[in-house]
């Protein structure tokens, strides 16, 4: 486990590292902001994790995706997120296509807050949130209806989300926001192949969906 998270705080500096060398300059105090609420986030989840739900903790950090598509995907969301950062570096800081009022990027900073917010959430509530589809038998994985599963079926992808809103405006980017639609596409993919998986395989999530009829934002889709 301690080997892992080596592993996810080398690629956190890495992507804070990619932010500023893509921006050509350490003076961006909007990236800092990103990296502060990002790792702060993270190690309070983690701490929150090893704390009341061990298991978990231990799924999320061995993630082993048995569906290709999933695998896919999840590829194609790292390659997007790496260009969508260097495109954001690009254009607030580097060559300032964008102008974005200081107003609205601490709107961004607060729906990256709501974010991870939305992730304690699922956490809290769902002990078989795994970051790869997969039907967790040997943990008796059942349907989980109950919190913010009770309004959409898929909360971690609203904070998701949430993310892909709250970062572009942060940094101060309109081509991010814009960008981050590419993203937002294959995450939406994604939760539709995932819940074929669970309609299919997982008891009673089939009547879940007759029952929560939204997937990501309720009253939309």
């Amino acid at each position: 486990m301690i080997s892992k998270l080596v592993i996810q705080i080398f690629i956190f500096v890495a992507l804070g590292l990619l932010l500023f060398i893509a921006a050509g300059t350490l003076r961006w105090p909007a990236a800092w902001v990103l990296m502060a609420e990002m790792g702060a986030g993270s190690i309070a989840l983690g701490l929150w994790l090893r704390r009341h739900d061990p298991s978990l903790l231990v799924e999320r950090l061995s993630v082993h995706y048995q569906a290709p598509w999933d695998k896919a995907l999840v590829g194609a969301l790292i390659i997007s997120l790496i260009g969508w950062f260097v495109l954001m570096a690009f254009d607030a800081v580097r060559f300032h296509w964008s102008e974005i009022p200081l107003s609205v990027q601490v709107v961004g900073a607060f729906l990256i807050l709501l974010s991870i917010y939305f992730n304690f959430l699922v956490f809290r509530e769902n002990a078989f949130a795994a970051p790869a589809v997969k039907i967790q038998t040997e943990r008796g994985h059942r349907v989980v209806s109950t919190g913010p599963y009770a309004y959409v079926r898929h909360p971690m992808y609203t904070g998701i989300v949430l993310f892909y809103i709250g970062v572009p405006l942060l940094l101060g980017s309109w081509y991010g926001l814009a960008a981050a639609m590419f993203s937002l596409y294959i995450l939406a993919v994604r939760a539709v192949l995932e819940e074929r998986t669970l309609m299919a395989e997982l008891a009673g999530y089939r009547e879940y969906v007759e029952r929560v009829r939204y997937r990501l934002i309720p009253g939309i889709w």
